[in-house]
């Protein structure tokens, strides 16, 4: 009794007890040998379902007070940004939709960095001055990871594109894809 199917126009019903059919037992049998409640079963479905072909990495900043999972390709385009903070930080980052980034622990352990515009925030870990992901200008609905802040064993290659940061409006514009990397 999980409601009606949403159609156009209509709203999908709250969660609730769901008649699986002839696939009870298989959910169930599946939650009792991974020991996963049913809220974890879901959630890890609903993660291999939604993130086809992405692979979840783990990350963070050099002290561990601050630690993140991101879903992305274990193959990375990265960028390489000659911009007068990028340049100073050699910040080399990629890009992922706010929906495929979790902040796991540290929130409080963040500070924000912002000038020009103001539209990028430039945040870092107070206790060791790592910036391991920040908002782009670029994308404001999204992410910026730093690659070399990941976890060993997820990534399979990086290309790393460089992108004329010291004319950003100009490269921004003519880049075909960028604006839209924070897009699910």
């Amino acid at each position: 009794a999980g409601g009606a199917p949403a159609g156009p126009g209509t709203r999908a019903q709250p969660p609730g007890p769901f008649d699986l059919g002839a696939q009870s037992g298989r959910w169930a049998a599946f939650q009792e040998r991974h020991r996963l409640s049913c809220e974890e079963a879901a959630r890890l479905l609903l993660d291999a379902y939604e993130y086809r072909g992405l692979v979840k990495h783990t990350g963070g900043c050099h002290c561990g007070a601050v630690r993140f999972e991101v879903w992305a390709s274990a193959d990375l385009h990265v960028f390489n940004c000659n911009c007068s903070i990028c340049t100073k930080k050699q910040n080399r980052h990629f890009i992922v939709p706010a929906s495929r980034f979790k902040l796991l622990k540290g929130a409080e352990n963040l500070t924000t960095y912002t000038f020009n515009t103001h539209r990028a925030q430039h945040t870092f870990c107070k206790t060791c001055g790592v910036q391991s992901f920040y908002t782009p200008r670029s994308n404001p609905d999204g992410y910026g990871i730093a690659p070399h802040c990941l976890d060993d064993g997820t990534v399979q290659t990086i290309v790393t594109e460089d992108i004329n940061g010291k004319e950003w409006e100009k490269a921004v514009k003519e880049h075909k894809t960028i604006r839209d990397m924070s897009k699910p």
